[in-house]
């Protein structure tokens, strides 16, 4: 009786509370999605939507089908994913987005399993901080993401999300050789009070983070450089510039004139992948998650 499509548009209306809002997320204009509502209204006998305001509600009998397509359609994914899993490969698009530290470290690798045991999977990745990627994978526009929670200012995982923990890390603090800290090996954080700090892009969590620990243990914490990315900042150091806070994840080719120091307290994170709670169980999640496990185990002496 009622189309699959046309209740999809209902459910986006119902989620994302207003027809503009659906259409986004359903990746259509919003005519094409206040077409389908009206057929769907004709279907239905009854009125669906209600102007409210500048905008629309949706009305009782539109609560109560908007609450059996959420189910049919819930349905139709599960039924979808049986299928899937009954192949002998999985196919079809992968979504993945990442912090920097983990597309130089681990994606290299986790994407030549997936190309080597999933010929059939389309993979896309996209660089992102948590703040950008995690409303991807809500909405399902991307379907892995790959993110940083810092001990003194964890992320949020929003709960329609299933969460793997993939490693954990450290940051030590980068300083020039000529430093009077650099013969050290641990340091009071609040000892490196003498030299401007070199932090993340300004807006970013990571930069957020620095100045936060900065401010929590009472330093003023100059900042002179924002620069997105570790190998940049430990060229800086190394040039005299100032200190920076860089994860081991982060270290390649550490530049001459750069020495490293573990900090009281400790700057830890965790390496997370998030994915749609409901995606569980779809095979090109559940492999690509698993290559990340696989890929992570190898870096288990990073917070030693």
């Amino acid at each position: 009786m009622f189309s699959l499509e046309r209740m999809r548009a209902l459910h986006a209306v119902a989620t994302h509370g207003t027809v503009a809002a659906a259409a986004t997320a359903l990746h259509v204009t919003p005519s094409g999605v206040s077409q389908q509502l009206a057929k769907l209204e004709r279907e239905a006998g009854q009125r669906l939507l209600e102007p409210h305001g500048r905008t629309v509600r949706l009305t009782t009998a539109g609560h109560v089908l908007a609450g059996h397509a959420a189910a049919i359609l819930a349905q139709v994914e599960k039924a979808r994913t049986d299928l899937e899993l009954l192949r002998d490969d999985i196919t079809g698009p992968l979504r993945i987005g990442a912090i920097p530290t983990t597309v130089h470290a681990l994606l290299p690798p986790v994407l030549a399993t997936l190309r080597a045991q999933h010929p059939g999977l389309e993979v896309t990745l996209h660089e992102g901080e948590a703040e950008e990627t995690m409303p991807l994978v809500v909405d399902g526009r991307l379907d892995v993401a790959i993110l940083e929670s810092w001990e003194h200012r964890p992320t949020t995982v929003p709960p329609s999300t299933s969460r793997t923990t993939l490693l954990s890390d450290v940051a030590d603090v980068a300083v020039p050789a000529s430093h009077r800290l650099a013969h050290r090996k641990v340091v009071d954080l609040t000892e490196v009070d003498d030299i401007p700090w070199i932090a993340w892009s300004a807006g970013s969590s990571c930069h957020a983070w620095l100045t936060h620990v900065l401010r929590q243990q009472g330093m003023a914490g100059r900042i002179s450089c924002t620069v997105g990315s570790y190998p940049t900042q430990l060229a800086l150091v190394a040039g005299n510039v100032g200190a920076a806070a860089v994860p081991r994840l982060g270290r390649d080719a550490v530049p001459e004139g750069v020495r490293f120091l573990t900090t009281r307290p400790a700057l830890n994170r965790t390496i997370y992948a998030i994915n749609r709670a409901e995606d569980d169980d779809r095979g090109a999640i559940r492999a690509c998650v698993d290559a990340l496990t696989a890929e992570a185990a190898r870096f288990h002496h990073l917070a030693w």
